[in-house]
């Protein structure tokens, strides 16, 4: 496998809302004048928020509503279903104020060919979707040790990790039924948001993953396969195989002298025919073992990497957007107080990833158009040219 690069910084902003809020309280940069109209700005940022993310939320239940797999409520034939597209606009919104990084079509397969952590060959078929989105967050370096030959061979291994996971599906209207995606209803909606997962293992998060055998697996089988059959044929069907033999030449008119079926013969055919019974049920044994392996330890990870499905999924996006807006916000409002004079977007971006840096050992990619941009529609900050400062009487006065 080859190594990762590092991964670069995110926008994401790893730290609760209320903590962040007490960090920069205790920051110290804030006489008490400022620090009163620190805490009538960030009351402006909460309420309007809120009334905002109430309204996305009814959106997107309303979008999501025809095509929940789970709903236990009945169509009205008065309602005219939305489009799918807008479902889908509305939630890329949202991911994307939530700090999410969609993986493109190349990631995504460069994902499909490598190789899987849990040394399982996993199989997708993506023809079985109408559209498929991926979202990240919280990318990070990772090592973990691996064990191999039955554990006598450790091999450490780094690996790109996200914390969290999106999955969108959009299924076809003319799903196979003996598909594993058949007793999902066509043409319905799947969200799934997971946490921990190496990028290698994208694959194991879609819902019609198959479970192949490696190389090493089938020589694993096939080697002991191939040794204990031919014990088995020189130990125990050799005779069995001589008396089908004289009896095949016989019946073929290669030979003309009879054969005798006395009941030693019988007894012999049918031990013989035994044992190459037991040996193929064995090997058929072990292949489906080694299967169930694999597929029990793919369902015990996927257990504890699952944090929510389909409409309760909507409901932590819209949270985590929520957050990521008011803490951005949150920010530049400190930053553009504390510094005192008109700053440039260039300046306060530079001044916040520095406190992270520095302070929290952080290393943040701040979205700080963005923030500026929040801090303008709120009416909390003016621009001057390129310098950015706290409105005039903004949020109670100064």
């Amino acid at each position: 496998m080859a190594q990762p690069a590092v991964p670069a910084a995110r926008h994401f902003i790893p730290y609760r809302r209320s903590d962040l809020l007490v960090m920069l309280r205790e920051r110290g940069a804030l006489d008490e004048a400022l620090a009163a109209r620190f805490e009538a700005g960030w009351a402006v940022m909460e309420d309007h928020f809120r009334v905002q993310f109430h309204h996305l939320r009814q959106e997107l239940k309303e979008a999501y509503a025809p095509f929940d797999p789970d709903a236990d409520t009945r169509p009205a034939p008065v309602s005219p279903s939305p489009p799918p597209a807008e479902l889908s606009a509305l939630l890329q919104r949202v991911l994307e104020r939530g700090n999410y990084e969609k993986v493109t079509e190349q990631d995504l397969q460069r994902a499909l060919r490598a190789s899987s952590l849990f040394q399982v060959r996993l199989y997708v078929d993506l023809e079985d979707f109408e559209e498929v989105l991926l979202y990240t967050r919280g990318e990070s370096l990772r090592e973990e040790t691996l064990r191999e030959f039955f554990g006598l061979w450790r091999r450490r291994v780094r690996f790109i990790n996200y914390e969290r996971v999106l999955l969108y599906i959009r299924l076809r209207q003319d799903i196979d039924a003996d598909s594993t995606l058949g007793e999902c209803p066509p043409g319905s909606t799947l969200l799934r948001l997971f946490q921990n997962v190496p990028q290698a293992d994208l694959e194991m998060l879609f819902p019609n993953i198959r479970v192949g055998m490696r190389l090493l697996d089938k020589l694993m089988i096939g080697v002991p396969a191939v040794v204990s059959g031919g014990i088995v044929l020189s130990t125990k069907l050799g005779a069995t195989l001589l008396l089908l033999g004289s009896l095949l030449g016989f019946w073929l008119g290669v030979s003309s002298e009879p054969v005798q079926l006395d009941r030693a013969a019988l007894l012999a055919l049918g031990a013989g025919l035994g044992a190459l019974g037991g040996y193929l049920w064995k090997q058929f044994a072990n292949f489906r073992n080694r299967k169930l392996k694999y597929t029990q330890a793919l369902t015990e990870n996927l257990y504890f990497k699952l944090l929510d499905n389909n409409a309760g999924v909507l409901f932590r996006l819209l949270d985590d957007a929520e957050d990521s807006e008011c803490k951005e916000s949150l920010l530049a409002w400190h930053f553009l107080l504390a510094h005192g004079e008109p700053m440039s977007a260039a300046e306060l971006d530079a001044a916040v990833e520095q406190w992270f840096a520095s302070r929290w050992q952080c290393r943040l990619d701040f979205d700080v158009a963005d923030a500026l941009g929040k801090l303008q529609r709120l009416g909390l900050a003016r621009c001057d040219g390129e310098r950015y400062a706290p409105t005039a009487g903004s949020a109670g006065g100064a």
